[in-house]
Parts: structure tokens; C-alpha cells; sequence
């Protein structure tokens, strides 16, 4: 009987899966910290959904901005452990894989700087398109 119920409820797991790609087909990130770790770590739960099959919205708003710039502060570009990995590189290799990585619409003129001081295929956010975004059916959000 234990084997059973213990059979049950791993299957029971497996059904309500952490990341659940099925129910969320897309997944925002919001990420405003300054923290290099913090950064990072919403770099990588990003990923994970999407390697998990949610489609990703990545937006950048206040010193989290600074990682889409292409002068980004050594915080955003400094390799961390265990992978090696900057959050600006592994956001890189977020929108290589698909997804879409703004700036918030205050960011830029806050900053004093226009969009040519961003990476390529970086632009700020349109709030409207960001609040339909926020708004959809399928969508989760994460913030950091």
C-alpha cells in the first residue's frame, strides 16, 4: 500500500510540474535590482522557462537597465560562478534564443542617453504593449 501511495503522489508531482509550460505561454521577467546575483539568478529562471517552453518578455527598469547597455558597468559583464556567467551575457543569449528584452519607457531619458547607447535588438518599452502584456491570460510574472 505505501508503494502505492508513494507511486500516486510522485505522479501527482510530476503533473503539477514547477514551471507548468502548458499553462503559462509566456513568461515576464521584471528585474530592477542592482544586485549582480539577483540579476543573474532572474537571467537564469528566465531561461529555465523558456527551455521549459514558455515563451519570455524580459523588462529593464532602473539600475536593471544598465544591463542592456552597450557601455554596461562591470557588475553587469563580470563572470560569476558556478557557469562563468554575467547577467548581460546570459541575457544575450536569452533574446539569441527568442525573447524579447526591453528597457522601461523612463529609463533612457532618466539616464540621459537614447536608444543607440543600447544593445542591438534592445529598444524601450511602448507602457500600453507592456500592460497588455501583464495582462494576458497565459502570462506569469517573475520580479526581481
Amino acid at each position: 500500500m505505501r508503494k502505492i501511495i508513494t507511486a500516486a503522489t510522485l505522479g501527482l508531482a510530476a503533473l503539477t510540474s514547477p514551471v507548468m509550460a502548458e499553462d503559462a505561454k509566456q513568461m515576464v521577467t521584471i528585474l530592477t535590482s542592482a544586485e549582480p546575483q539577483t540579476q543573474l539568478m532572474g537571467m537564469v529562471l528566465t531561461m529555465q522557462t523558456m527551455q521549459a517552453g514558455a515563451s519570455s518578455y524580459v523588462l529593464l527598469c532602473g539600475p536593471a537597465g544598465d544591463l542592456a547597455l552597450k557601455d554596461a558597468p562591470a557588475s553587469a559583464t563580470a563572470p560569476q560562478a558556478p557557469m562563468g556567467m554575467s547577467p548581460q551575457g546570459l541575457m544575450q543569449k536569452i533574446m539569441e534564443s527568442g525573447a524579447t528584452i526591453e528597457v522601461c519607457a523612463i529609463y533612457l531619458p532618466n539616464k540621459g542617453v537614447d536608444e543607440t547607447a543600447l544593445l542591438d535588438g534592445i529598444t524601450a518599452a511602448k507602457p500600453p504593449a507592456v500592460a497588455a502584456r501583464l495582462l494576458a491570460e497565459e502570462t506569469r510574472i517573475m520580479s526581481f
